[in-house]
């Protein structure tokens, strides 16, 4: 799993929530769509600022400090400012709201579990554990 994971996860977000948006809508009103709408948009807004403040600082060569910063001062500040702003909205019910912020975090592990459980991912399969009882096995004969 690389960093275009990410970008396949924020994809599959915005499908998912274009999807459910209008039955949101339709079933529970407008107030509690679109606040679940602002929560899936700021919910992906912090996991791309996370990312990119994740692959600007962790690295073995030389770290872009002026990009960190940059990322910085937009995620702390502004993004937590606005969700702040979101949540003092009278009209949005906080539980939509932290519900749709939380679905990027949710689709990510759905597609993780995805991966280990069909093996599409080489690197995470549960071979490790599998050989390790079986040489333990074979050890004790």
């Amino acid at each position: 799993m690389g960093i275009e994971f990410i970008a396949r996860t924020l994809r599959t977000t915005t499908l998912v929530a274009l999807m459910l948006f209008p039955f949101l809508l339709y079933y529970f009103g407008w107030w509690p769509g679109l606040a679940w709408l602002s929560g899936v948009v700021w919910g992906g807004l912090n996991l791309i600022s996370l990312t990119s403040l994740v692959t600007n600082t962790l690295r073995t060569e030389k770290i872009d400090r002026e990009k960190a910063a940059i990322v910085g001062i937009f995620k702390f500040p502004l993004l937590y400012g606005a969700g702040f702003a979101l949540l003092m909205i009278d009209q949005f019910p906080i539980q939509w709201l932290l519900i749709g912020a939380g679905m990027p975090l949710f689709i990510l592990v759905l597609k993780a579990g995805g991966r280990l459980l069909t093996g599409a991912d080489n690197q995470v399969t549960l071979a490790p554990f599998q050989s390790s009882q079986s040489q333990t096995a074979e050890g004790s004969k």
